[in-house]
């Protein structure tokens, strides 16, 4: 089972209505995609991931290997309620905690600055995409998620390490994503990504080429009105290697009201005799049109 494949060199060609309904099918049926073509800088996406993986080796390596999550394994205690990763998280917008975080280096945290400039119009490239193929202003995933100064954005920083006993431990549980569209970059060797879809967990292969991985989150879900899927997702620990994980997350700002937009709700609390009156006089035309009449009719129209 093949996960979505988006081919962003396609939006401004003959085959723009082609990729936009193939984005569309994957938001709807799957809640996960992957993007070839973006234009980030691959160079630069090299880079981070390089200073990240020297920054766990200095850093955080030795001290993950004598944690306690470390010994309950080697113990076999249950580790029904552990995750098997070293992880950070950055924040970028708002406001930047970047040069907060111990024994980051400057080289990194320039490096990722950079990156998350560039990842960031891509997000909003996708907001927009998103919000068209939904029938609404292309902005409106983005205002639905900003505050004073636009959107949030920040960045889960995670190696899952070489696990002795895989089959003990998961290395992030079972869950679906609360914000709103996470960008990943990931390992391009070690394998551990999953989501379930139709009864079944399938596996992401490791990106090749620094193709982003996306999935949407629970407030997409809220907003689309159930039209695009937040998915259960997890990461399975490996006994051959260390898997690294750059999630950004694309989301509303804390004090954001989410809401779906009222074109995709469907009429309510109308009398079925109104409606079958409207019925009678577009019985042959589409059922959209009539159902925003509906809408129309219950916010003033007529009491």
């Amino acid at each position: 089972m093949a996960i979505p494949v988006i081919d962003f060199s396609t939006l401004n060609g003959d085959k723009r209505g082609e990729t936009m309904a193939l984005l569309h099918e994957a938001c709807q049926k799957w809640g996960c995609f992957m993007i070839e073509n973006h234009e980030l800088d691959k160079k630069l996406m090299e880079k981070v991931k390089q200073l990240i993986n020297i920054h766990y080796e200095e850093n955080l390596k030795e001290n993950f290997y004598q944690s306690e999550i470390a010994k309950s394994l080697d113990k076999k205690q249950n580790t029904s309620d552990i995750d098997w990763e070293s992880a950070f998280f950055i924040w970028h917008r708002p406001i930047s905690n970047i040069r907060n975080i111990p024994n980051l280096s400057e080289e990194l945290c320039q490096t990722m600055d950079q990156y998350i400039d560039e990842l960031l119009k891509l997000a909003e490239k996708l907001s927009e995409l998103m919000s068209e193929n939904l029938g609404l202003e292309k902005n409106y995933l983005k205002e639905a998620f900003s505050g004073r100064n636009g959107p949030a954005m920040g960045t889960k920083v995670a190696k899952y390490p070489q696990c002795p006993h895989p089959e003990l431990v998961r290395g992030l549980r079972e869950h679906t994503d609360a914000g709103g569209i996470i960008l990943l970059l990931q390992d391009d060797q070690v394998p551990g990504l999953e989501f379930f879809k139709d009864g079944k967990w399938v596996e992401i292969p490791p990106s090749k080429n620094n193709a982003i991985f996306v999935n949407t989150g629970d407030q997409v879900e809220v907003l689309s009105n159930g039209l695009y899927k937040s998915v259960v997702h997890r990461v399975m620990p490996d006994r051959n290697g260390s898997r690294l994980s750059i999630a950004s997350f694309y989301n509303p700002v804390a004090e954001a009201i989410i809401s779906p937009s009222s074109k995709l709700l469907y009429p309510s609390n109308y009398r079925y005799g109104d409606y079958l009156e409207l019925y009678g006089k577009t019985k042959f035309g589409e059922k959209g049109p009539r159902f925003e009449s509906i809408k129309n009719m219950i916010n003033g129209h007529y009491k």
